[in-house]
């Protein structure tokens, strides 16, 4: 249950790996950011859980609607079943919950006291709905049954880089083992100018899974700016669609979607990242 008024939730709070801060959003409304040791990791709106800020996870959104349409899950005999390597604020696992009956989630997060901060304070649903798991994401996924999941979302940043064993071949052949058939991995990157990382990124998905695709903003994927680039990898094809891509075409910050022969001169040079030794 959220605090009782919009003050009390507003603040600085200790958490196990540092400090996190809760800020009102300074475009009023019920809505409210989310910062750890001062980097912005989710925005949250109590009044209306679908309404998504953060461009990547608006960009993530019509890969629900149109790749999981509602309609195809009854929340009884199908249920859809989502896993998040990231937790923050929740604000995907809240967007997941409002839009599918009775959508079975887990959210796997590092640090304890961040889950349960984020649990009383941004109306979080409870279990069976959402479980919210506190764990290292690189220990948990190759834990999970095999063909359990039907959306897996990687969203763990350790400052402004994903943990290298969160990246590599053996763990997206993990993810690969825990989708069920027609499932997708969705993967947020965050990179610089150089896009090295997402370049890396996309060579290891090409190693492991049939297909795979890529949505950004056009300066990004040009290389003149740090940003962000949400990956999709599936063993089936993505078949998102033309509404799919004019969604992406008319967001606010409007992208676009690489896919096929293009991911694959996009991380042409690059190597599949693989496990340390």
């Amino acid at each position: 249950m959220a605090r009782d008024s919009r003050d009390s939730l507003l603040g600085e709070f200790p958490i196990d790996t540092g400090s996190a801060m809760i800020e009102a959003d300074p475009y009023g409304g019920n809505r409210y950011i989310l910062k750890v040791n001062g980097v912005p990791s989710s925005h949250v709106d109590l009044d209306d859980p679908t309404y998504l800020d953060f461009e990547y996870m608006r960009w993530m959104e019509p890969i629900f609607t149109f790749g999981f349409p509602a309609s195809d899950f009854d929340g009884r005999a199908r249920k859809l079943r989502v896993l998040h390597l990231g937790g923050g604020g929740c604000s995907m696992a809240r967007w997941v919950a409002a839009s599918y009956e009775n959508a079975r989630q887990v959210v796997v997060e590092l640090d304890a006291k961040l889950a349960e901060l984020v649990r009383t304070s941004f109306d979080v649903p409870r279990a069976p709905l959402v479980r919210l798991r506190v764990g290292d994401a690189g220990q948990v996924l190759p834990t999970l049954s095999d063909d359990s999941r039907d959306v897996i979302i990687r969203d763990v940043f350790a400052g402004s880089a994903t943990p290298r064993e969160l990246t590599t071949v053996d763990y997206a052949r993990h993810a690969q083992r825990v989708l069920d058939g027609g499932g997708v991995y969705i993967m947020n990157c965050g990179d610089t100018a150089d896009l090295a990382g997402a370049k890396a990124e996309a060579a290891t998905l090409l190693e492991v899974f049939e297909h795979v695709a890529m949505i950004a903003d056009p300066p990004m994927l040009k290389g003149r700016r740090y940003g962000n680039i949400v990956f999709l990898a599936s063993d089936e094809p993505l078949t998102l669609g033309a509404a799919f891509e004019r969604n992406l075409r008319t967001a606010p910050l409007p992208a676009q979607l690489v896919s096929g022969a293009s991911v694959q001169r996009f991380a042409a040079g690059a190597s599949p990242i693989l496990p340390q030794a």
